[in-house]
C-alpha cells in the first residue's frame, strides 16, 4: 500500500498485482505519494518563497456603489509562491484585503505596524452521492467529491519568526506563511498610502536567502574634493574610514586582510594610467565585538596623496565574507546602485549649507531601472549566485564646493 511520507518515514509505493482489493484509502495514498515526492522535490532541489506577482498594493477607493466600514483596504495581486513545505500557493487574481476583518480579535490593539502574508490551505468540494455504504460511514447520503487547493489571507501585529535554518531540505518547517509585505502607521479608518506599504519582507523563490550588501557610505561614481576623499577614507585622523552594511549576520572572522583594497588610478593631465593601491585596515567591527557583524569600517593607514583626476576603485572580495551560515555574501555591485548609506541625511544637510559632502550628481538615466529586476527596491548587491567581488570607485578633483 502507499503510505505519504513525513521527514523520518520512508516513501512506500502501491503495489498492485492481479486480484488485488482497492479501496479509496488505497487510492488516497497513492495520491499523497505523488504529492510529498513533488514537494520534496521542489524544496530540496528549488526551495521556496515567492515565484511571481503577490505583491501587495493599495486597495482601489470605494465607489458609492461599495462602501466598506473599515477604510484601511489592501490588495494582492496574481500570483505564484511556494510555502516551506514545498506546496504551490496559487492565487488566481486580485484579493482586496480589510487589515480590521482580517485580524485576530486578540491582536486588533496590538500596534498600528500590520504584516500580509498567504498560507496553503485545502478544503473538499463539491458533494457527490456514494453508490454504496461503507460500513463505517456515518451517513449514507454524500460525500465530497473533490479537494480544492486554495489560499488564505493572514494578518497579524506581531513580527514573523525569520527561518534561520541553513539547510531546509530535511528539516521540519515551522512557519507556512509566506509574508508578503508590512504596512506601517496604519490607521484602520484611514485609506492605505502606498509609502506605508514595505515589500522587503518577501522571500524571494531559492533554497536560501543570500546575505547580500545593502549600503555603502560613499556614491558610487561620484567625484569628491581631495580633502573629502582624506575624511571619507580617514587618512589623517583616527575617524571617518569606508563603511559597507549588509543585510544579515557575516562572520567576524572572515573579515581578514586582503577582502578589502583601495586601488589609485591615476589621472590628470600628465602622467596618468598609473596605479598603486593603498594600505588599510578593518577599524570595526573586531572579534571583542561578536561572532557575527551587519557591517564593517575599513579606513587607510598610509598616507598618500589622492591628486585631480584620480580615480579610487574599491574592491570587496565577496566570495571570502562568510554569513553564519558559511556561504558566501553575493557581492555582485550590479549596475553599480547599491544605495548611499544616509542619502536622505545628506542631501538635507548639503541643502541648508551643512553637509560636506556636495549634492548628488543626477542619474545620468533617472527612468529606467529604479528597481530591480524583481520589482522590489531598494537595490542591493547580488545576482543570486552568490560571491563574486564588489567593486565601485569615485573620483577625485581639487575644485572645491
Amino acid at each position: 500500500m502507499t503510505e505519504a511520507t513525513t521527514h523520518d518515514q520512508p516513501f512506500r509505493r502501491l503495489r498492485y498485482f492481479h486480484g488485488r482489493l482497492l479501496t479509496a484509502r488505497d487510492f488516497q495514498r497513492e495520491q499523497e505519494y505523488f504529492r510529498e515526492k513533488l514537494k520534496l522535490r521542489m524544496r530540496c532541489l528549488l526551495g521556496y518563497g515567492v515565484v511571481c506577482g503577490l505583491f501587495v498594493e493599495p486597495a482601489p477607493a470605494a465607489d458609492e456603489k461599495e462602501k466598506h466600514e473599515h477604510q484601511a483596504r489592501v490588495r494582492i495581486t496574481a500570483g505564484l509562491g511556494v510555502d516551506c513545505e514545498g506546496n504551490e500557493v496559487v492565487v488566481p487574481g486580485a484579493c482586496g484585503v480589510d487589515l480590521w476583518d482580517a485580524l485576530h480579535e486578540d491582536e486588533r490593539t496590538g500596534g498600528t505596524t500590520v504584516w500580509v502574508g498567504v498560507e496553503y490551505t485545502e478544503r473538499a468540494v463539491e458533494p457527490t452521492r456514494t453508490v454504496f455504504n461503507s460500513a463505517c460511514a456515518d451517513t449514507s447520503d454524500c460525500d465530497f467529491g473533490y479537494t480544492e487547493e486554495s489560499y488564505c489571507v493572514r494578518v497579524t501585529t506581531k513580527t514573523p519568526p525569520e527561518d534561520e535554518r541553513c539547510e531546509t531540505c530535511c528539516t521540519p518547517c515551522e512557519h507556512k506563511v509566506l509574508w508578503l509585505a508590512r504596512i506601517d502607521d496604519v490607521d484602520f479608518g484611514k485609506p492605505v498610502r502606498e509609502e506605508q506599504i514595505h515589500l522587503d519582507v518577501r522571500r524571494f523563490f531559492g533554497r536560501y536567502v543570500p546575505t547580500v550588501i545593502t549600503g555603502i557610505n560613499w556614491r558610487h561614481g561620484h567625484t569628491y574634493t581631495v580633502d573629502q576623499a582624506k575624511e571619507l577614507l580617514g587618512t589623517q585622523k583616527n575617524s571617518g574610514g569606508l563603511v559597507v552594511e549588509f543585510s544579515d549576520d557575516v562572520r567576524v572572522d572572515s573579515l581578514r586582510r586582503g577582502v578589502v583594497e583601495i586601488q589609485v588610478i591615476e589621472g590628470g593631465a600628465g602622467r596618468n594610467a598609473d596605479t598603486w593601491y593603498m594600505g588599510g585596515k578593518f577599524e570595526e567591527p573586531t572579534e571583542k565585538d561578536g561572532e557575527f557583524t551587519r557591517h564593517f569600517r575599513y579606513r587607510q593607514t598610509t598616507r598618500e596623496t589622492l591628486q585631480d583626476g584620480d580615480r579610487v576603485l574599491v574592491t570587496v572580495r565577496a566570495a571570502f565574507l562568510l554569513d553564519r551560515c558559511c556561504r558566501p555574501v553575493d557581492g555582485t555591485n550590479v549596475g553599480g546602485r547599491v544605495p548611499f548609506i544616509g542619502a536622505a541625511k545628506a542631501e538635507a544637510e548639503t541643502e541648508t549649507g551643512h553637509g560636506h559632502d556636495p549634492k548628488p550628481e543626477p542619474d545620468p538615466d533617472p527612468t529606467g531601472c529604479l528597481v530591480p529586476p524583481s520589482g522590489i527596491g531598494p537595490w542591493t548587491s547580488g545576482t543570486g549566485a552568490g560571491g563574486d567581488v564588489f567593486e565601485s570607485w569615485f573620483f577625485i578633483t581639487e575644485e572645491r564646493s
